[in-house]
């Protein structure tokens, strides 16, 4: 892999980057437009996000040097089978009993003035999107799971609303049912590492790790639950 970090003020949580594309650790809290920022003001297009985080989610955000990068990796994005998305996330005990290893398919509807998904067991209309993610309990303290996430799609809130509908709560995330905000406004949700075809070989897979923006307890038990 041809990995270099990037040098500019604009990209200084840069985890890869070549000719083509750029993954930066996104902080909760930000936009994924924000890397576009300096550019913006010079009148350039790029980089442009391929895929877009939630606003309090934080880890791997990929984006686009040029127009044909964008088409690439937007093509790659929109087939779910040639990218691997894996994300961590805290969430509240619950009372449910849940397996500890599933896969969780739901179809996703979306209150717009809410801003909100709502995970359903069947499909009730044509805007309703299939919804498709595994997850894995890694390990556990006194008031949270550590969970290991695979999202196979990519839809608007997926994760939040796919874990609410079967009674898990992601730690600090009030939209969806958490007891309490964090003191950052973001969440427990954290895009832990990203795979996708290389815009410049499209034999190549390129494969991203992207540590949680800051430690602390919970941070640092669910990286011993993991074992990386």
């Amino acid at each position: 892999m041809n990995e270099k970090i990037c040098k500019d003020n604009s990209e200084k949580r840069a985890l890869f980057q070549n000719d083509a594309c750029l993954v930066i650790n996104k902080l909760p809290g930000e936009s994924s437009e924000f890397p576009r920022l300096g550019a913006a003001v010079q009148g350039e297009k790029f980089p442009v996000p391929v895929h877009r985080l939630d606003m309090p989610v934080s880890g791997c955000l990929l984006l686009a040097n040029n127009e044909a990068a964008a088409a690439f990796l937007g093509a790659a994005f929109a087939s779910y089978d040639k990218t691997e998305k894996r994300y961590w996330a805290i969430v509240e005990k619950s009372d449910a009993a849940i397996p500890m290893q599933a896969e969780l398919v739901h179809w996703l509807g979306e209150n717009k003035k809410l801003n909100k998904a709502f995970a359903l067991q069947s499909r009730q209309n044509e805007g309703q999107k299939k919804a498709v993610m595994r997850y894995r309990v890694a390990g556990q303290g006194d008031h949270y799971l550590f969970l290991e996430i695979d999202l196979v799609t990519g839809r608007h809130h997926q994760i939040r609303a796919q874990l609410a509908a079967i009674g898990l709560h992601i730690k600090g995330d009030l939209k969806y049912g958490a007891r309490r905000s964090e003191k950052n406004g973001g969440i427990r949700l954290h895009s832990f590492s990203l795979g996708f075809p290389n815009p410049l070989n499209a034999d190549e897979i390129i494969r991203v790790k992207a540590p949680p923006p800051y430690l602390d307890p919970l941070w640092e038990a669910f990286i011993q639950a993991v074992d990386i």
